[in-house]
């Protein structure tokens, strides 16, 4: 495998209907999962452990909405299941059904910038280069 280069903004973005609405210059991820103990009588450890549902937190700083999405009058308040895609040298990582959390906004004239988002997602898919 060849490393041609470290995710730059362009090549992580929000979409919604399919648009690109925002490119984004940073991310964290962050995928847990809930697991259950099954317990048996008598014994003092479990006897098994079972995975349950997976969930995911992203927190994105500094999102730059597109022209086309400021054409069409983006509020990032009002996005809902959108999707956030980062592309990276050997795969691509889409999250699907965002819902946005907490928004911090830090507003320049002529700009419509967002310094911070929290969202969760309902879905993960990676996919090779």
């Amino acid at each position: 495998m060849v490393v041609t280069g470290f995710p730059t903004s362009s090549d992580i973005w929000l979409e919604a209907e399919g648009k690109k609405v925002a490119v984004v210059q940073g991310y964290k991820a962050v995928s847990t999962r809930k697991e259950r103990s099954i317990e048996a009588f008598g014994q003092s450890e479990p006897v098994a452990t079972i995975a349950g549902q997976k969930t995911y937190k992203l927190e994105l700083t500094r999102l730059y909405a597109t022209d086309d999405a400021i054409s069409d009058g983006i509020n990032f308040h009002n996005l809902e299941n959108f999707s956030l895609v980062i592309v990276k040298p050997d795969r691509r990582i889409v999250y699907t059904g965002c819902q946005w959390n907490e928004i911090a906004e830090t507003g320049e004239l002529s700009e419509m910038v967002a310094e911070r988002i929290t969202i969760a997602a309902k879905k993960r898919v990676e996919t090779a280069g």
